[in-house]
Parts: structure tokens; C-alpha cells; sequence
């Protein structure tokens, strides 16, 4: 074979492969990216050619585009350029309850809705990304309580009843090879940022998600009832929780643990947690893995609540069980709550089966509150075990809190119910420097 035929033979291969990976500019199917115009049928339709074409990149560039809820389909990389922003509807009437769903029930969803703004049912091979924005316009959901009216907490409420209010922005439900890289995600209203509802095999890598901490339930990442997740590089600012991990199945058509998440070198900040693992009758989360990770100016760090079933929209429907968890090389600074906490609340209602086999190593606080580790007389948290760790308590002189925000707490450590504790070169000290050991009971 000559060195020219080689030339040409490997030219049609590199154009076949370019072929095969093909761009769909959103301008070509009519889209205009004047911020004003909603261009959500022609967004629409590339994804769907795109599609049918078996996949591709839909490409967002030079240009603002507005539009209303957009289904993600198999192979589509809706790939939004470093110069452009996908702006969400700012009309609450473009959010109705979706009615073709196929992976889970509409009628057992959190928060009695399933809208969302980004959709996927059971798609596969399927990617955000691209440095540029996703904006929620998350202004027009959201008005700032009365000063007569505030009680402490935050100044901002929804404008419309739960029952209407857009409950989250990218929902991927049933997915598997799932891509978020890059992307910044901002000014959400009262919305989870991204729920992966029963998906496997997802990775967020160097993505952005900047909310406004004083609006209410404006979470980063929610991971619930999925399996092989990974975020890295991230940084994430929430009114609500940062990141999630739970498994609450109530809205499947079977049960789904949630395990095999890692993440790693994030920032977080959050008005709640920075991690949350669990919640109500949630369901199986096991085998997880947080390093790396830096945590500030946060209500609390790290929590494993188990409270009794108040919200009857949002709770799971079997015992909760986490372990075999590691958090490691952990910085937290400048929190107005509690460092970690791990509590089980003893109503009969509640459905627990354990918190087993936590490590924590290298994980340093600086709080204005104690820990609390607190399990059931029958049903005590089971080995935890602290290596190289510092917990210590400031005064409230020493927290900065975010403007319009208050943090009034002072409680101290707070234990019951533990067995098979063990403290390895780990400080505890109150707001005064005095020491505080902690046992098993």
C-alpha cells in the first residue's frame, strides 16, 4: 500500500468518524438566541433530528436562548458554547406536569410534580456540557418576604403554591452514560439543581452551580436510587442541600438502592448541608466515597438525619440504611450549625435500620455548633470511626454569616446510642478550648 493511498484511505476514515460525531447548530432548525424569542421548537427539533440521526452534538453559540422545557433524547449532547446562555422561561405556565413519562410515578414524585426545565425518560449516551450557562431566571419564581412578616431563616419565599412552583431543573429519570461537564447552572428558583432519579453510570466533571443561598430548596446535585455516580471538580453554591445521596423509591415501581457515588475535589457551600446521606424511610445507601472536598461558610457540613415523616410529598417508603461510607480529606470552615451530624428521631412512624461502618479521616471543622451523634437504644450507630480529626467549636463573634441571614445556635456535643466508636488522634474542643471525649455507651 503507498503512502499516498494511506493518505486518502486514513482521510476518509477521520471524515467518516467526523461524520458520525455530527453538529447540529440550533440557528440552522430557526432558532434565533435573541433572549426575547422562545426558540424551544427549534432547540427541539435539533435534539430530535439529532436523535434520529443516531446522535450528535446540539450545539448552543453566540446568542441567548430562551426557552421552555426541553426533552433530552438518546445520544444528543446538548453542547452550549462558552458565548451563549440557555435561558429558562421565566412564565410559570411553561411548566406543566409532564403526562408521557415511562420510568416512575408521576403521583408519588416529591413535591406532587414532575415538571423540570432539561427532561430525560430512559435515555441513554447522553451529555450536558460546553462552558457556558444554563440560567434559570429563578427572579420571577421568587419574592423577598415582607420585613414585618420574616421570622429568622431566610428573606425569600415562593410566589407560587408548591403544587405549581417548579420543582426542579434537570431531571434525568431512568438514564444510563450520562455526561455534565462543564456547564455552569445559575439563579435557580426554589428547584433542585439536578435530580438523577434511578440512573447509572453518571459523571459530573468541572461544573459550576451558583444559587442564591437566601432561596429556599435551591439544591446542587440530588443523587437518589442510582448507582456508579461521580462527581469531581465542582463547585457548588445552595440555598438548600449542596449534595445528596438518597434512595428513596416511592415513585419507582420497585425499589432502588443508591451506591457506588464518589466525590471528589469540590468546593461547597451551602445554607443546609454540604452533604447530605439519607433522610426519611429512605431506603438503602451504601458504599460512597467523599475526598477532597472543602466546605464553607455553610449551615452544617456533614448530615445523616433520619427525622420523623412530617412532609408526606418527599419521604421514602422502607428502612433507611447507610454504610460503609468514607469521608476523607475534608475541610470545613466558618460553619453556622453543627460540623457533622447523625441523628435518628424515635417516632414510630419512622422506618430505620441503621447507620454502620462510617470512617472519617483527615476531616477538619470549625463550627459555631458540636457534633451530634445520636442513635436509637435498639438500634445504636455502629462503628464509626474518626482518624486524624479536629472538631472545634467558635464563638458566634467569630462567624461570618451572609448578609440577611442570622446563625443564633450554640449548642454543644450531643451523643446517645453508639457502639464500636473509635477516636484515633482526634481533638473535640468547645467555643472556651476545653477537650471533650467521646465514648461508646
Amino acid at each position: 500500500m503507498n503512502r499516498k493511498f494511506t493518505a486518502i484511505l486514513l482521510s476518509l476514515i477521520f471524515s467518516a468518524a467526523t461524520v458520525s460525531a455530527a453538529d447540529f447548530d440550533v440557528r440552522k432548525f430557526g432558532a434565533v438566541g435573541d433572549g426575547v424569542r422562545k426558540d424551544t421548537e427549534a432547540i427541539q427539533k435539533a435534539i430530535d433530528v439529532c436523535t434520529e440521526a443516531g446522535g450528535g452534538r446540539v450545539v448552543l453559540s453566540g446568542g441567548v436562548y430562551l426557552s421552555a422545557p426541553l426533552e433530552l433524547r438518546s445520544g444528543v449532547d446538548l453542547h452550549i458554547e462558552a458565548d451563549a446562555t440557555l435561558l429558562a422561561s421565566p412564565d410559570i405556565e411553561d411548566y406543566p406536569d409532564r403526562t408521557d413519562v415511562r420510568h416512575y410515578l408521576s403521583e408519588a414524585m416529591p413535591r406532587f410534580r414532575n415538571a423540570s426545565f432539561l427532561f430525560a425518560d430512559e435515555a441513554e449516551n447522553i451529555a450536558i456540557s460546553g462552558r457556558g450557562k444554563i440560567d434559570v431566571n429563578g427572579q420571577y419564581h421568587i419574592r423577598r418576604i415582607p420585613d414585618e412578616a420574616y421570622r429568622g431563616g431566610r428573606w425569600y419565599e415562593r410566589i407560587y403554591p408548591l403544587r405549581k412552583t417548579l420543582p426542579r431543573v434537570v431531571f434525568l429519570a431512568g438514564c444510563k452514560f450520562v455526561s455534565v461537564t462543564d456547564i455552569s447552572l445559575v439563579n435557580q428558583p426554589a428547584a433542585w439543581g439536578f435530580w438523577i432519579h434511578d440512573c447509572d453510570y453518571v459523571t459530573f466533571d468541572r461544573c459550576k452551580i451558583i444559587s442564591d443561598l437566601r432561596f429556599p430548596n435551591n439544591d446542587g446535585i440530588h443523587i437518589n436510587c442510582s448507582r456508579d455516580v461521580s462527581v469531581s471538580n465542582c463547585f457548588i453554591e445552595a440555598g438548600d442541600d449542596a449534595l445528596v445521596v438518597r434512595a428513596n423509591s416511592r415513585s419507582l415501581r420497585e425499589n432502588k438502592p443508591c451506591e457506588r457515588v464518589v466525590v471528589t475535589n469540590c468546593t461547597l457551600k451551602s445554607w443546609a448541608y454540604g452533604i447530605r446521606v439519607g433522610w426519611t424511610n429512605d431506603g438503602v445507601m451504601r458504599n460512597c466515597v467523599f475526598s477532597n472536598l472543602v466546605i464553607s461558610n455553610s449551615w452544617r457540613g456533614i448530615g445523616m438525619d433520619f427525622p420523623e415523616p412530617h412532609n408526606r410529598n418527599d419521604w421514602g417508603r422502607e428502612p433507611s440504611l447507610v454504610e460503609h461510607i468514607i469521608f476523607s480529606n475534608i475541610i470545613m470552615d466558618n460553619l453556622y450549625s453543627r460540623p457533622i451530624s447523625i441523628s435518628v428521631s424515635t417516632s414510630e412512624k419512622l422506618l430505620f435500620e441503621g447507620v454502620r461502618d462510617i470512617h472519617f479521616t483527615n476531616v477538619h471543622a470549625r463550627s459555631l455548633e458540636g457534633l451530634v451523634l445520636r442513635g436509637l437504644e435498639d438500634k445504636p450507630l455502629e462503628d464509626l470511626v474518626f482518624t486524624n480529626c479536629s472538631f472545634k467549636q467558635i464563638k458566634p463573634d467569630d462567624v461570618v454569616v451572609p448578609k440577611d441571614m442570622k446563625a443564633v445556635f450554640t449548642n454543644g456535643v450531643s451523643t446517645a446510642h453508639l457502639k464500636g466508636l473509635v477516636m484515633r488522634d482526634t481533638l473535640i474542643e468547645d467555643a472556651d478550648g476545653k477537650s471533650i471525649i467521646i465514648k461508646s455507651e
